[in-house]
């Protein structure tokens, strides 16, 4: 299994409505993440930035790379691109973040 962690830009304003979306979360969008081996998946708010900070557990990281072909994580990029920074097929701007320091 391998942490990884990334950052994505929310703008300014929508933390509410992020939050509000997540809340209402679609339920096969859970199942399907979880079904391609994520686990342990939080995400953050830098409240000064506006940056979300993504964090999870995944057993095979080649599978996420992949979400990007399904129709529903397509749809649900749709739904967010609205408050969020996206690229412009629509998907979400995710920046990888590097690895510096953990405690097991």
């Amino acid at each position: 299994m391998e942490r990884i962690a990334f950052k994505m830009k929310l703008h300014e304003g929508c933390a509410a409505e992020y939050k509000k979306r997540h809340d209402e979360i679609w339920p096969e969008l859970p199942r399907f993440i979880k079904d391609a081996g994520v686990h342990d998946y939080s995400i953050f708010l830098d409240e000064d930035t506006n940056t979300l900070i993504g964090v999870l557990k995944a057993d095979n990281p080649a599978l996420i790379a992949e979400f990007g072909k399904s129709d529903l994580m397509q749809r649900w990029w749709r739904y967010m691109s609205d408050i969020m920074a996206s690229n412009p097929d629509g998907s979400t701007v995710v920046m990888p973040l590097k690895e510096v320091f953990y405690l097991k």
